[in-house]
Order: structure tokens, then C-alpha cells, then sequence
């Protein structure tokens, strides 16, 4: 039976966005003869007058839409339609353009929203994990993930000679809401001497020593990779205000980098990578993992399978119930193996 399927994008962008919603309209099209339509800029494509979607066909994609960053249908990640009551009007909408299943991409806070979404209308959905902070609960690796850790790791490979060159410990603060996994990845690969992540306390005493003990080795200079969420050492939150009077996270890139200029004289720089992280071409494993979910996706909505989430877990897809997960997230521990081998080679991590 032919079926009328939606797609949008929700939450923060990422790479590989796009390869996956090409997976999922050339899997829906060329095997079920479905129809499948784009729901612009998020939720936010139900809010307008006329509605803000279009119909996807194979053809749309002609190869290099798949290499680009970003998603071409737009999202959205500001507010909870809930909290302005307009929940109401998006279930309106999309049961006016009588689709039969919705396949909504997000994190863990958009899954949240969709999930309560879908609930309340009763519309049939599947899921979708994206986010570079790879922190979905059950999910091993997310849409989006691999390429910023990849940035990551050019970055610090970039900073290495000139950090050499000067004498200078280089400090390189990268994104991570919640979790660590970019930072620790990232540092551990880049060849980072201290990897400072939200879920690990550190101090700023046993920083400077470690940076003293490779002096003392006879190596000139050091790299150090830190969260965006990493607090001061007192416990309380970096942040900055910009003009529009919203407050993000950052700047504890700069705090770190004092700290050590003022316990060892080291002279130190610093480099914010934001949203570079967000918006490369996706590297060939972000558009493997895109194009399995997003045919997977499809075939649970072939199934009647909904409420579901397809998750990466022992390199393969498989599919989860929602409702476990749904605003839940992945943090690092102590005894994770990566600590464990960032340990072993002598990288500073925190008070462990």
C-alpha cells in the first residue's frame, strides 16, 4: 500500500544530515513507492501558512548534496512547543497534509519533544540519532559525531608546530553540552597532554605539575583539549552573553589558559572551534552511519514498527523503544576504557 511519509531535522546541525535524508527518500521511493515530504526548519514548517514542506524525489539528489554540511530542509532548536502551547497547531498540521508516519532526526533533547509530539497526536514515528556530542543514550555512535572529532583532531594536529615553535601550551576548547566523548576522543588521537571533560573533576595544581613534569622531559611546549561544559575549578559555569541577550556556553577555554599562564609562565593561546565542528562535509563514516539508518528507518515504518529509535550498537542497526531513551543521555565514567587508555599514556585527565 502506498504511503505519504514526513521528515524534518530538529536540534543543533551537523554533518551528514543530508545523507541521511537521501537514504531515507531513495529507500522509501525506489522500494515501496512511497511518497516522502521535507518538513522545513523543523516543527517549524507545520507553523506556516501555507504549510513550509516539499515533496523528495531520487533526482533531488544528485550526488553532491550528500558531501555537503548542514541540512538542506533546515531545523530548528529553539524552544519547547509545549511551552507556548502551540503543540496543538503542529499535530493540526500534520494530520491535514495525511501523512502516515513521521521520521524526525535529533539528539536526545529533540528526541524528547518529538516523542511527546507524536504521543499527544497520536502520529505514527521513528527516530533518528544525530548530534556531535554522541551523548543518545543506548547508541554508539550518532549522525554527525566522527566528523567533528575528526575537526578536532586536524585542529590539534595544526596547533602541535606551532605550539613547538613558540614554546606555548595551546589550548583547544571544542563543543560538549553534557558529555566529554569529542574532547576525550579528539585528545587522545590528536596526542593531547591534558583532556578536561564535565564528567571528571580536575585541579588546576595537578595541571600545571604535569605541565612542569614534560618540561622537565625536555619538550618545550603543550596541547590541551577542554569541554565547552568543563566548569571552573570552584564549580561554577563559563558562559557568555551575546547581544541578543542569550547565554551560551564558552569561554573556559580562556580560564584554563590564564590558570596555567599564572602557575607556570607557560605562555598560552587559545582556540575556540564552535561551530566548525558542525558544518564540514560529513567523513565517509558520518555517511555510512546516515545511510544505514536511514533506510533501517524506513523499513521499521514498512513494519509498523514506531515509538522506535534506530540505534548503532555492536557495529550494526538495530532499533530501541523510544520511551527508554527520550531525554536521557550518554555520559563518560571513570572506568571508561577510553579513560583507561588516556591513562595509559600519561595524559592528564582529572582527579580520577
Amino acid at each position: 500500500m502506498s504511503k505519504k511519509i514526513g521528515i524534518l531535522t530538529s536540534g543543533g546541525d551537523c554533518a551528514g544530515l543530508n545523507t541521511v535524508i537521501r537514504a531515507v527518500t531513495l529507500r522509501a521511493v525506489n522500494k515501496y513507492n512511497w511518497q516522502v515530504y521535507g518538513i522545513k526548519d523543523g516543527t517549524l514548517g507545520l507553523m506556516t501558512d501555507p504549510l513550509n514542506i516539499i515533496e523528495l524525489k531520487p533526482t533531488d539528489f544528485d550526488g553532491n548534496l550528500m558531501r555537503m554540511g548542514g541540512t538542506f530542509l533546515g531545523s530548528n532548536n529553539k524552544g519547547n512547543p509545549f511551552n507556548s502551547d502551540i503543540s496543538d497547531q503542529i499535530i493540526d498540521s500534520f494530520k491535514k497534509i495525511k501523512l502516515d508516519a513521521l521520521i524526525g532526526i535529533g539528539g536526545d533533547g529533540s528526541m524528547k519533544i518529538l516523542q511527546a509530539l507524536t504521543k499527544k497526536g497520536r502520529i505514527n514515528f521513528v527516530g533518528i540519532p544525530k548530534t556531535i556530542d554522541n551523548d543518545v543514550k543506548e547508541n554508539e555512535l550518532s549522525i554527525g559525531y566522527d566528523t567533528a572529532v575528526d575537526i578536532a583532531t586536524n585542529a590539534l594536529d595544526m596547533l602541535q608546530p606551532t605550539a613547538a615553535s613558540h614554546r606555548r601550551a595551546m589550548i583547544l576548547e571544542v563543543m560538549g553540552r553534557d558529555a566529554g566523548h569529542i574532547a576525550l576522543n579528539a585528545g587522545i588521537a590528536g596526542g593531547a597532554d591534558v583532556i578536561l571533560i564535565p564528567e571528571i573533576p580536575y585541579s588546576l595544581k595537578s595541571i600545571s605539575r604535569h605541565i612542569e613534569k614534560i618540561r622537565s622531559t625536555g619538550r618545550n611546549h603543550a596541547l590541551v583539549v577542554v569541554a565547552e561544559s568543563v566548569r571552573k575549578e570552584d564549580g561554577s559555569r563559563v558562559t557568555v552573553k551575546f547581544v541578543d541577550g542569550e547565554v551560551r556556553l564558552g569561554g573556559i577555554g580562556a580560564y584554563i589558559g590564564d590558570e596555567i599562564y599564572k602557575s607556570t609562565e607557560a605562555e598560552t593561546r587559545v582556540t575556540v572551534l564552535g561551530h566548525v565542528q558542525r558544518g564540514a562535509p560529513p567523513t565517509h563514516r558520518d555517511r555510512l552511519i546516515a545511510s544505514a539508518f536511514g533506510v533501517y528507518a524506513v523499513d521499521l515504518v514498512a513494519k509498523e514498527k514506531f515509538n522506535r529509535i534506530v540505534v548503532w550498537q555492536n557495529r550494526g542497526v538495530t532499533d530501541i523503544d523510544l520511551d527508554s531513551i527520550a531525554g536521557k543521555s550518554k555520559t563518560i565514567s571513570k572506568n571508561d576504557p577510553l579513560i583507561k587508555v588516556a591513562e595509559g599514556l600519561g595524559i592528564y585527565v582529572g582527579e580520577l
